[in-house]
Order: structure tokens, then sequence, then C-alpha cells
């Protein structure tokens, strides 16, 4: 079929308004399981301390003779730890032209702006509490940095050939990096031996933690409860093929995967050994107007407390 002559065809029209749909998508990843596990708390300056106990060896041996006097045995003192403020911030800035222009999606470009630095805020720490970075004490021209997850832990551990462990250095009072090794594939066997080690130490784990790669290697394991729902009536069946729940000779955990963390290490954690302490909560502040345009800072300054790194464990140095 062929086209009447002069037939005016869209492709030579002037004027077609626009169709710009007012649904802006954004499927960015901003979930913080670690940061939603901790409990919360208040720090009182830049270097929060906090103290941990333990109890000597036991001693099957322990015996005393009928009628006999006592002398004092030798007892321990606790431990003082701490961890520096590390402060995080997030700045907009947005002129009054855009401000005032009719923009697709949103009413006002500048809460737009945000509500997303503010959710990119949460991530940044994230990343920085689930990491393997050392503590930076700071000064007066140098930003103080926290010890992340992985730095403390040094008892339960699983490392590759070449990698060492981190944890607090009572000389220095600071948090040493751990130094990775070669990686190797994640098994169940390492998994079982950790989480061994943490109820040896006297933990409870209840939460595995980890990236992506290894959520789905965890589910192949063959201490994952059996996985079903039901269907009420003519419901379609649902397919599970995702692990949540590892039963292992210590008890249930649940496998919680993490965007943010290092997808090379599996964390096997007691969550109430882990808080966040902040000297500064979550604050949004009016920047003083300089010209044409309006200024809103973002920002938090805070700290991970690790109560007792005996209580959780670590395998690091896996393939991905």
């Amino acid at each position: 079929m062929a086209v009447p002559a002069n037939t005016t065809q869209t492709f030579a029209m002037v004027g077609i308004r626009e169709d710009l749909s007012d649904v802006i998508t954004n499927i960015a990843p901003y979930d913080t399981p670690f940061y939603a596990m901790c409990r919360k708390g208040l720090a009182a300056n830049r270097t929060p301390e906090w103290q941990r106990d333990t109890l000597r060896a036991a001693n099957g041996n322990n015996k005393t003779i009928e009628g006999d006097d006592v002398t004092a045995d030798a007892q321990g003192q606790p431990e003082r730890l701490k961890n520096v403020v590390q402060l995080m911030d997030e700045t907009i800035s947005v002129s009054t032209t855009a401000q005032a222009v009719n923009a697709a999606g949103r009413r006002e470009e500048l809460s737009r702006q945000t509500m997303q630095a503010a959710k990119a805020l949460k991530t940044d720490m994230e990343t920085r509490l689930t990491g393997a970075d050392a503590t930076v004490l700071g000064g007066a021209g140098t930003p103080g940095e926290l010890g992340g997850l992985e730095s403390w832990i040094e008892t339960n551990t699983s490392r590759g050939t070449g990698g060492a462990d981190g944890g607090f250095n009572s000389t220095t009072g600071l948090v040493e990096a751990p130094t990775d090794g070669t990686q190797r594939a994640f098994t169940e066997s390492l998994l079982k031996s950790v989480i061994k080690d943490v109820w040896t130490e006297g933990g409870s784990p209840s939460i595995i933690m980890t990236g992506g790669s290894n959520k789905q290697t965890a589910s192949g394991f063959a201490g994952i409860a059996t996985q079903y729902r039901d269907n009420p009536g003519n419901a379609q069946a649902t397919i599970l093929g995702a692990a949540d729940v590892y039963i292992s000779d210590f008890g249930e955990h649940r496998i919680v995967p993490n965007r943010f963390s290092r997808d090379r290490t599996v964390a096997v954690l007691t969550p109430s050994m882990w808080e966040v302490r902040f000297l500064q909560t979550f604050r949004r502040d009016k920047l003083a107007k300089t010209g044409h345009n309006d200024k809103r800072l973002l920002s938090a300054e805070f700290t991970l407390c690790c109560k007792e790194e005996k209580a959780s464990g670590v395998i690091a140095d896996l393939t991905t």
C-alpha cells in the first residue's frame, strides 16, 4: 500500500507534546543489614571505650584438703577497648532556577537530591562498618577512621594461605586491618568449623552474613533447612531456590546477604556483641546562602563497638 500524497505524518510534524513519565526509576540498592542488626548507642567523645572480661580456663583438677588454709588465687582485670568515630557527610547544592522550573517526577529538586543523598550516606556507613579497614586516630588535618567488622575479629578465623588476622592492639589502642590471603572455595566444612569455634568461645551465632556469590554457594549446603511454602487453595506453587536458615550442631543461623560487605568474606555473628555508637546522629543542616542556590549538609559521626570479638568469626579469602 502507498501513503496518499500530502498526508501529514508525525515525522514531519512540529509541536508534538513530549510524553515524559512522572515516575523516576531507581533500583540502586540501599539496604543495610549489618547496620540494622547492630544495637544503637551514643558516644561521648571521639574515642569511645568499653571493657571486656573473661574467665580463667576451666580446671577439673581443682581440689582442696579438708580444713586446709587458703591463699588468694590470681584474678585478672578487664581489658579496655576503643574505636575512633568517623565523620561522614554528603553535600547538596541546587540552583534557585532548578528549584523554580517544573520538573517531571518530583515537586522539588532539592528534596529529591536530599533523599538520594541520605540513602547513599547509609550505604557508605554499611561499607565501612562491615569492612577490613584499620583504625586511624586522626588529627588536626587528618580525618578519624573507624575499624570495621573484619578488622576486629581475630580469634575464630579461617584464612587462605598468607592471610593474617588484624584485631585490637592493646599497646597502640588501635584496631589493625587483617591481611588478605590466597582465595579458595567456600565450603560447608569451613563454615561448620568456624561456627563450632565461636560456640566454644561462648558465642551464640545466629547470623551468617555473606555477599551474593557465596550466598548462592551456601544455598547448596547439606545443613540448609527444608525449603517449602504452603499454597492455599488452588494458588500457583512457589519454588524456593534460596537458603535462609542453616542448621548446625549449635543452633539455627539466618543467612543474610549483604551487598556492601566484602564478597570474599563470610561473617558468623552474635548480634548482641555489636553496637553502632553515634557522637553525632544523622543530621540535615541548612547551609548559609551565598548566592543563587540552596545548600544542604547531611552528616553522621559514628563508630563500631565490638563488645567481644570471640563471639563472632570470619571465613575469609573466598572465591567470588
